[in-house]
């Protein structure tokens, strides 16, 4: 453990300066003198930041739900329709008159037709 008084400071390195500001019952003020470069940041602002982050990454299951049925939207989605499910359109077979063809690449150096007109 470390005591400091008021107006006392403690190097860390070659560019840090904490100086001991004013001492109130259980509680200090200080000041610290860095580079811009240095962050500088309260553990438990840290911690509570990290914790709302983890729990905005995992929202609530139903919320999707709640929030569609109060904008009057169907819970179900629009999803493309499985083809395995009976009913559902088959992808169309190329190789069946009027099935589109698949559209053929140019290659570098290959020769056109040229339209005379």
């Amino acid at each position: 453990m470390l005591t400091r008084k008021i107006g006392e400071q403690i190097l860390i390195g070659d560019d840090i300066v904490v100086t001991v500001l004013d001492s109130r019952g259980e509680g200090i003020r200080i000041g610290i003198d860095a580079p811009r470069g240095v962050k500088i940041q309260r553990e438990e602002v840290l911690r509570a930041v990290v914790e709302a982050n983890l729990a905005a990454a995992h929202p609530d299951p139903e919320a999707e739900a709640r929030i569609k049925a109060l904008l009057g939207m169907s819970t179900t989605s629009a999803a493309t329709p499985d083809p395995a499910k009976p009913g559902a359109p088959k992808p169309a077979d190329p190789a069946k008159p009027g099935a589109p063809k698949p559209a053929e690449s140019a290659k570098p150096g290959a020769s056109r037709p040229v339209d005379p007109a």
